[in-house]
């Protein structure tokens, strides 16, 4: 039969000065990353190419692609959704609850805020509903939480004496070795989330935890968040506990938002071009 072998991706295949030359057009002469520059399909450093000009940020998008497997569609919403400014946001108290690599890690797998848009909910849901939503597109809300996330179960039942709790989601991590306990609010964040999610992990910990796991983390996703109240929340508690914010929707930048039409001036068109086309029937 014919032969069709099967080779690396374009990239991969240029060598010598044409390596050299698409290197130094993505990262002027950083070696490390122009690495990864022939890691990465065709495709993705096209994508890069248009829509990142700052290097370092390119590089950070480039370095996530080759860690996390991200597709092209992936990467094309990370650079929508500004990931890269995303990362490691999240308000928390884990230099404080978690050893020093521990709490590096852990730090940077969290983002703030997280973007659900890939939700239709519409004005005043409930949580029940916005945790359906989510567990229905559960492959994208793991793509959003980043990789290591593995989805353990949703209302997980704890018995403590004559009582059961149930936690919203649970998640293990895989890098982090732990369990990562998930409460979705609907609203802004109160310090009385943080202290039902303390205690939330004292049972995980009793319960659920192994001996070689990592200590159980929180993180608490709600609509909105005031930094401050959220940092006196976590402080004295001593369960590592993030806090983040969620969007259905991404904000349309200014310059983008202003250059759009209105309601009104999408309406008041349509009805110039509709009077337009009566006047003209009138006249034949």
């Amino acid at each position: 039969g014919v032969s069709s072998p099967i080779g690396p991706q374009a990239v991969a295949q240029l060598a010598g000065d044409a390596a050299a030359a698409l290197a130094a057009v993505f990262l002027d002469d950083d070696r490390t990353s122009a690495l990864l520059t022939l890691q990465l399909p065709w495709g993705h450093n096209i994508l890069l190419l248009e829509k990142v000009a700052d290097l370092p940020t390119r590089a950070w998008y480039m370095r996530q692609c080759v860690d996390n497997g991200w597709s092209r569609d992936v990467l094309a919403t990370m650079l929508k959704t500004n990931a890269h400014a995303r990362q490691g946001a999240a308000v928390t108290n884990f230099a404080k609850t978690l050893s020093p690599s521990q709490s590096t890690l852990a730090q940077q797998t969290l983002k703030d805020p997280y973007v659900f848009d890939f939700l239709t909910l519409t004005d005043g849901f409930r949580e029940r509903e916005l945790e359906l939503g989510l567990l229905k597109n559960v492959e994208k809300f793991l793509i959003e939480l980043g990789v290591g996330f593995a989805f353990v179960g949703r209302d997980k039942r704890i018995t403590l004496g004559d009582n059961d709790y149930i936690l919203d989601l649970l998640f293990y991590h895989l890098r982090l070795r732990c369990f990562v306990v998930v409460e979705l609010k609907v609203g802004a964040f109160t310090p009385e989330h943080a202290g039902k999610m303390n205690f939330y992990l004292n049972l995980v910990d009793d319960t659920l935890r192994h001996a070689d796991d990592q200590p159980s983390i929180g993180l608490i996703l709600c609509q909105e968040k005031d930094g401050l109240v959220a940092e006196y929340a976590l402080r004295g508690l001593d369960k590592p506990i993030g806090v983040s914010q969620y969007e259905l929707t991404r904000a349309l930048p200014p310059s983008l938002s202003s250059s759009l039409p209105t309601i009104e001036e999408i309406e008041a068109e349509l009805s110039a071009t509709t009077a337009a086309g009566t006047k003209s029937r009138d006249q034949t």
